[in-house]
């Protein structure tokens, strides 16, 4: 006898930093994907929160952050 598929993991949100409550993301019909925040605003947040690894050992880096919360 099959396995019964569990339904309940479908309705299940991920969870997601609290500034990006409300955040989605979806493909239509033609490929294109379409999010429910700027994507500015999203990139703003992924350089304030996630620390890239190819740039890690430059030393220039802090100014470029400084440069970017000053604006």
């Amino acid at each position: 006898m099959p396995k019964k598929k569990d339904d309940r993991k479908k309705d299940k949100k991920p969870s997601v930093n609290p500034k990006l409550e409300g955040f989605d993301v979806k493909i239509n019909s033609f490929g294109e994907i379409q999010t429910s925040f700027d994507i500015d605003k999203i990139n703003q947040f992924l350089n304030k929160e996630v620390e890239d690894k190819k740039l890690k050992d430059r030393d220039d880096l802090e100014d470029i952050k400084n440069k970017d919360e000053e604006e």
